[in-house]
């Protein structure tokens, strides 16, 4: 086992919030954030021996087998056994689960349970000035004038990923993957599921139950 400090994992759906609570608990608990994501490219670009193995099924467009994608996250953790670190999108799967927790001794791994269609209706909310990336929100961030960019005065598009469709089958991938790997953190006590609509609500409750397990640090 991977010598003891604070270890979380953090779940939760596309369009959940899941980025902004994970800037705040780096920001106030001062965690490290783990891309799983970031370490693959990493340990592509190293040129390790996992990380070739991993690009040739990346340049084919094939998912990462569980077992290469184990190998790869471990190898970058091994480094980090001093640091307290937040693992976000990682695991997937059951069998990236248990082989995580056979390895490194969790502390606790929090889910983001944020109603479908809330998330939906966020995300159709969505709109962009695609040349310079300016993201709007048709609720709490709506643009001056309806579908033009507040700078330029050019239209606004909204990406394919924000269709009302193409999020709910997202959404429904996400749960069909995922609620076997949450089922196996709740059997091993090791889950805490916050419930809410948006971000500012929940992340007091977040921010309680990590204070209960480790100081905030200013």
């Amino acid at each position: 086992m991977i010598s003891k400090v604070f270890r979380a994992i953090i779940l939760g759906p596309p369009g959940s919030g899941k980025g902004t609570i994970s800037s705040r608990i780096v920001r106030d608990f001062k965690l490290k954030h783990l891309s799983s994501g970031d370490l693959l490219r990493a340990q592509v670009r190293n040129q390790t021996a996992a990380g070739l193995k991993a690009k040739d099924f990346m340049e084919q467009g094939a998912l990462v087998p569980d077992q290469l994608m184990v190998d790869l996250i471990l190898s970058e953790l091994k480094g980090l056994s001093s640091a307290d670190w937040l693992l976000d999108g990682f695991p997937r799967t059951v069998e990236q689960a248990k082989a995580l927790a056979d390895s490194i001794a969790l502390d606790t791994v929090i889910n983001l349970d944020v109603p479908f269609d809330v998330i939906v209706s966020r995300l159709e909310g969505r709109w962009v000035h695609a040349p310079s990336g300016r993201v709007y929100n048709l609720e709490w961030n709506p643009p001056k004038e309806a579908g033009k960019d507040d700078l330029t005065g050019e239209p606004l598009t909204q990406r394919d990923d924000d269709r009302p469709e193409t999020v709910l089958a997202r959404l429904r991938a996400y749960q069909e993957m995922t609620t076997p790997v949450t089922d196996f953190f709740r059997e091993m006590n090791k889950l805490e599921e916050f419930t809410g609509t948006e971000s500012d609500k929940i992340w007091p409750h977040v921010h309680k139950f990590l204070s209960s397990k480790l100081p905030p640090k200013g």
